[in-house]
């Protein structure tokens, strides 16, 4: 256990480095603004990280144990047979959940605009929808590679709900949408033999 104040360290130069992306893209910011803007010294930021970059990517896995622990607790409660459409629906909803829950951070992983954190994004989301691929494939015959598959949940999910935005689809619409989508999708058969 981290003490309370490395703990509060972290926390401010995390929030810190959210409310720089609101100014500046993200290769733009420098160590020196974020120490002002988090209040505390160079020396105290290199004491816990080598930089930005590392910074970054304890965001990213602190986001990606709070969407694991959803997911898992998601799986637990409304998929206790671990059927198919079921599990990645609820990998699906646990992503969106984190998404807009944490808005104010995801909403700069525009690949146009931050390019390393888009791509930090979708190459979490894509492992994370990889491994629960290979976990169907102890169960089920997959008709593709879990690779392949986690690709084209991934980045067609990703689409989708891309082009929800631009249609300024309202929230509780795109989830029920997508949901549908995928469920739909998953019990065509078209990625699986069968579903056990």
């Amino acid at each position: 256990m981290e003490d309370k104040r490395i703990i509060k360290t972290k926390r401010s130069l995390k929030k810190a480095m959210t409310e720089m992306l609101d100014k500046k893209d993200f290769e733009h910011i420098t160590i020196t603004e974020l120490c002002r803007e988090a209040d505390i010294s160079r020396i105290t930021f290199y004491t816990h990280y080598s930089d930005k970059y590392a910074l970054l990517d304890e965001i990213f896995d602190d986001m990606l144990q709070i969407g694991t622990e959803d997911y898992r607790r998601r799986q637990a409660e409304k998929n206790p047979a671990k059927k198919l459409a079921a599990g990645y629906v609820n990998m699906l909803e646990a992503i969106l959940e984190l998404y807009y829950d944490r808005f104010d951070f995801f909403r700069h992983t525009n690949p146009e605009e931050n390019p390393y954190l888009a791509s930090r994004l979708y190459s979490i989301i894509l492992e994370t929808v990889e491994m629960h691929t290979l976990h169907v494939k102890k169960r089920l015959h997959l008709k593709y590679s879990p690779k392949k598959i986690a690709g084209f949940v991934c980045y067609g999910m990703l689409g989708f709900v891309n082009e929800c935005h631009e249609e300024d689809t309202p929230l509780e619409e795109i989830r029920q949408q997508a949901r549908t989508l995928l469920t739909d999708l998953l019990k065509s058969g078209i990625l699986t033999e069968c579903e056990k």
